[in-house]
């Protein structure tokens, strides 16, 4: 019986012979990698093949670290043996008269079959194992549905009223109003958010609210001079509505001149480990906790123009946004929260100095920079008008003022069109 490529490889395995072997006829180099766990281009590698064209009685090596065996003497079944010499000889021996070589024991619990070479006596082969089951193929997504685009600042999705700003600015807090049934099962995108510089661009956000009346809060970053596109999806149907954007004329860089001992702080090494805890404080969501319009931090007035402008801090630094207001005051002067909320940071750091950041929910928070004397504690629930701190001129800081940030999903916004107004 003539065995098959598979039994044969493993046969001369076992008996420590398959570092060669000899071509059967139908033996592709397909077949014979397959057989030894090798890939076609190992087997033209080993032994200088400049086709895939194969000769019965041909001899392949299978492994480096073997020499090529002559051909094998029977014709009917040819077997690798080790060379004598190093030019490969046919025997001229019958194979009637030749003697069978002894194998060697199997190994327990397998039943080893040879070529008929070493055994007068022929043996079943060894089936071929079988083929493992095709991979199912994985499920495939349901097509998204098409997206319309609708125009103007009013229009309806699966049965749900969407009403949007009719303009915006950068800079700009705002908000996607819901109304009617399913509002609540919306979910709501910024696709232009994607390929701006803003922290978790276009996530999927879910209305919050009650009695068929939902909201989700927006944000125009800095530097934005592109429409603001929203994407809402109710059931199967997706809608998109685009927010045209006010031109605003950008004002002179300022260039600060800050002194050598404030200037150091920007490349102070703790630098790095406070703008990650601030960035991480800024993936808090949640439902909002304030139920009143936000009021002023302190008494007096923003200084015009200091929210959104160009800055340099030292000559020849690059041009930045000032993402706060500053608010002149007395060193001391009281610091209040601007609504309810829970204090996540509270301590001195190089960068923002003395520093209270307020979670709002609904991922809006509010930070206040520079202060001399905190008065809070991370954890603490503070209420609309409680004094959180004084104001001082730690930080980046030459003088004393509050530095106030107003951010919605840890971006900037305009924090004068928050006070004494009931958001959104």
């Amino acid at each position: 019986m003539k065995a098959t490529p598979f039994a044969l490889a493993l046969s001369l395995s076992l008996l420590g012979l398959s570092g060669a072997y000899t071509v059967q006829k139908g033996d592709t180099l397909y077949s014979l990698a397959r057989a030894n766990n090798l890939k076609v281009e190992d087997l033209r590698r080993l032994n200088n093949l400049s086709s895939d064209s194969l000769a019965v009685g041909q001899v392949l090596r299978l492994s480096a670290s073997e020499a090529l065996p002559p051909a094998a003497p029977n014709p009917g079944t040819p077997v690798p043996v080790l060379p004598k010499t190093s030019a490969p000889k046919s025997s001229t021996q019958p194979p009637a008269t030749r003697q069978p070589t002894k194998p060697p024991p199997a190994p327990s619990g397998f039943t080893l079959t040879l070529p008929s070479a070493f055994s007068p006596v022929p043996s079943p082969a060894i089936p071929a194992p079988p083929k493992p089951a095709p991979a199912s193929a994985a499920p495939e997504s349901p097509p998204r549905p098409p997206v319309m685009v609708r125009v103007g600042s009013s229009f309806e999705v699966g049965g749900v009223r969407v009403t949007l700003p009719e303009q915006l600015s950068m800079g700009d807090a705002f908000s996607v109003k819901l109304t009617g049934k399913g509002a609540q099962g919306a979910a709501v995108r910024f696709p232009s958010e994607l390929g701006e510089d803003v922290r978790q661009p276009d996530e999927t956000l879910t209305p919050y609210g009650a009695a068929g009346v939902y909201v989700v809060p927006g944000r125009v970053v800095l530097g934005k001079t592109t429409p603001v596109i929203v994407e809402i999806v109710v059931g199967g149907e997706v809608v998109r509505g685009i927010i045209p954007l006010r031109p605003k004329p950008g004002g002179p860089v300022v260039q600060l001149h800050l002194s050598p001992r404030v200037a150091a702080k920007l490349t102070d090494p703790g630098k790095a480990a406070e703008d990650a805890m601030v960035n991480k404080a800024y993936l808090s969501r949640g439902l909002p906790i304030w139920t009143k319009p936000f009021a002023a931090a302190v008494p007096n007035p923003p200084i015009p123009g200091s929210f959104g402008q160009s800055r340099t801090y030292t000559p020849g630094s690059p041009v930045t946004y000032h993402y706060g207001a500053d608010y002149p005051a007395k060193l001391g002067t009281p610091i209040r929260a601007v609504n309810d909320g829970t204090v996540v940071i509270a301590g001195l750091y190089p960068v923002r100095g003395g520093l209270v950041m307020i979670d709002h929910g609904g991922g809006v928070s509010s930070l206040y920079f520079h202060q001399s004397k905190i008065l809070v504690k991370v954890g603490q629930s503070v209420k609309r008008g409680d004094v959180i701190g004084q104001v001082g001129t730690t930080g980046i800081s030459e003088g004393p003022h509050l530095h106030l940030e107003i951010r919605v999903r840890g971006e900037a916004t305009q924090p004068a069109d928050w006070i004494n107004r009931l958001w959104p």
